[in-house]
């Protein structure tokens, strides 16, 4: 538990630095996508390219690991196509604070035609408490400036007051599950059908990499989706350190976090008809990005997957230095090349090694 709220504490410190003020900041829904303003004083970084490999000598709890977050104006910046992106959570935060409800960087270009190089379109499924503005900041520019047509959405909001990060006026990623799942299925015919695609890729993000696989297995997604990609997803639940157990704290955590938590618990009613029958569709590949420093997913090799064209990635094998959280991993560098190279294998290049930081990523 106290791991659990440490890093919701992290996040919503992230909202204070970003000085937000909803009653200044909040656009209609459906407002053009808000371009990330670069930061004064980026920097732009070779490491993110590096082929060098830290010593896997460094434990992943040890306190030299686990830095202090850096300064969003001192990001790493790429500047390479159209979009800049920007490996940063806590500039993420604040992009969303400031536009609420608008499509990250490019995504959702309704007139984009996925090319031969990239024919299936990449939706983006973000996590709970999240929305498509904070979550795919980093993302969704990285793949459209490589040439994909990338679509995100928001999915599982619902009436009440929950805790959420910035980015829509109405907390995602909150309601039961299956309902979101049947949103995820609504989005991608929606998607399929303005692109001409017969099928989409999925990434995403927490229960956002969970939840696509109830659509796989039930809703008739198996035949709709080639890929799907998951950043420290909450596939087999978590136990919150242990206390998922103990009476009361399913529910405690619902009434603030919504449905969806409950769902998510180890052994969950949900959870046991997820899993029935396999984790895996034979349809699909699976690549599962995981961080040893998840607090949220606990253990953290709760998120693996079993089954047949399944790959599972240790962030912290490829790279002792990387200190990213749950949280993080969506603004992680090397996590995201390992998603650029789970959608193109036949162009993967060996992710680099460079430290990154709890909340931010780098």
């Amino acid at each position: 538990m106290r791991r659990l709220w440490t890093t919701l504490a992290a996040g919503l410190t992230g909202l204070a630095l970003t000085g937000l003020s909803a009653a200044s900041a909040s656009p209609a829904a459906g407002t053009p996508s808000g371009h990330p303003a670069a930061p004064a004083h980026s920097r732009t970084s070779d490491s993110r390219t590096s082929d060098s490999r830290a010593s896997d000598s460094r434990t992943p709890n040890s306190p030299s690991a686990r830095a202090s977050t850096p300064h969003p104006a001192h990001a790493p910046l790429r500047r390479a196509g159209r979009h800049p992106v920007v490996f940063s959570g806590v500039a993420a935060l604040g992009h969303a604070a400031l536009h609420p409800e608008t499509p990250p960087a490019g995504a959702n270009d309704w007139s984009c035609k996925p090319s031969a190089a990239h024919p299936r379109p990449v939706v983006l499924s973000h996590g709970t408490v999240e929305n498509m503005t904070y979550n795919w900041y980093t993302l969704a520019p990285l793949l459209a400036d490589a040439g994909y047509c990338v679509y995100a959405f928001n999915y599982g909001q619902q009436d009440g007051r929950y805790l959420g990060l910035p980015g829509s006026l109405k907390t995602g990623g909150v309601a039961p599950i299956g309902e979101s799942a049947h949103q995820l299925a609504d989005f991608v015919d929606k998607v399929r059908s303005a692109t001409g695609a017969a099928k989409v890729d999925v990434v995403g993000h927490s229960q956002g990499g969970m939840m696509p696989r109830y659509y796989l297995k039930y809703l008739g997604g198996r035949h709709k989706v080639g890929k799907l990609i998951a950043l420290a997803p909450s596939n087999h639940g978590t136990d919150v350190d242990g206390l998922a157990k103990l009476p009361g704290v399913p529910q405690l955590l619902a009434a603030g976090l919504g449905p969806s938590v409950h769902d998510q618990m180890a052994g969950s009613r949900f959870l046991r008809r997820l899993d029935d029958g396999g984790d895996t569709v034979p349809e699909v590949r699976y690549t599962v990005i995981e961080t040893a420093y998840d607090e949220i997913v606990t253990p953290y090799r709760s998120a693996f997957l079993k089954g047949p064209h399944v790959r599972n990635i240790l962030l912290q094998k490829q790279c002792a230095a990387d200190a990213s959280d749950h949280l993080a991993v969506s603004f992680d560098a090397i996590a995201l090349r390992d998603v650029l190279n789970a959608l193109d294998p036949a162009h993967a290049r060996k992710p680099g090694c460079h430290p990154t930081f709890p909340v931010n990523g780098g």
